[in-house]
């Protein structure tokens, strides 16, 4: 019982301890400065998860509502087979006419040139042994000349006068207005084993001629006259009558 007398007078104390007032449950300052910032903290993780959650969900309902409202079908990729196609062809194109002009038109080309130079050449060999066989046969007819000069000597001493024109060609040797001195000059020639013919004056001229020879045509006689020019000298020359 002492001890309830006890415990009684302890209350007794408490209670004028306390004024009378009713028992509080006290708490650190900092403690409760801690609680009040974890219960705020909360509410706002709370309520930022929430219109997170609100503003994604109204994101999602406009970009579905552009998606339907602004869907635009997408056309198909295109077939790169014909620019392939025109491609190869225009390089088969390309390459045809390089083979053709490589071996057709450039060794045509090529062929006609070659032809043309030769026929160029052989038109050159043709004309220049054209040209050779002109002077040989100049020659050989200028030593037939000589030739028939030397073999062909009228009878010894013996002088014609012509009368008549006869269209041959003769190599003159002298020529004088006088006929005496004309006459004279034969008989000389006569002297020596030389025939001779002497040709009137004709046309205009007053001169009668002596002659040695006469042939055919003109070259025949300009070969027997220059045979001629060593022995009478260059006054020699040749007359048609």
């Amino acid at each position: 019982m002492a001890f309830k007398e006890q415990d009684d007078t302890n209350k007794d104390k408490q209670n004028e301890d306390s004024f009378g007032l009713p028992d509080l449950d006290y708490k650190p300052l900092d403690q409760l400065e801690e609680k009040t910032e974890q219960v705020i903290s909360s509410l706002e993780t709370e309520s930022g998860s929430s219109e997170e959650t609100e503003q994604s969900s109204l994101t999602e309902t406009i970009e579905k509502e552009e998606v339907r409202t602004t869907y635009v079908p997408q056309e198909e990729p295109k077939s790169k087979a014909p620019a392939i196609i025109g491609i190869i062809i225009a390089v088969v194109i390309v390459l045809t006419a390089f083979l053709i002009y490589q071996y057709v038109i450039k060794p045509s080309s090529d062929k006609a040139k070659k032809e043309q130079l030769a026929k160029a050449e052989k038109d050159r060999l043709a004309r220049e042994e054209a040209e050779r066989l002109r002077k040989e046969e100049e020659e050989r007819k200028r030593r037939e000349a000589e030739e028939a000069a030397a073999k062909a000597k009228p009878a010894e001493g013996a002088i014609e006068s012509l009368t008549a024109p006869t269209g041959r060609y003769y190599v003159v040797v002298a020529s004088a207005v006088d006929a005496d001195l004309v006459m004279d000059y034969a008989k000389k020639l006569s002297a020596k084993g030389v025939g001779s013919k002497i040709i009137p004056p004709f046309g205009k001229s007053k001169f009668s001629r002596i002659t040695i020879s006469d042939h055919d045509s003109f070259a025949a006689g300009q070969v027997a006259a220059d045979a001629a020019k060593a022995e009478y000298g260059n006054a020699v020359w040749v007359i048609k009558y």
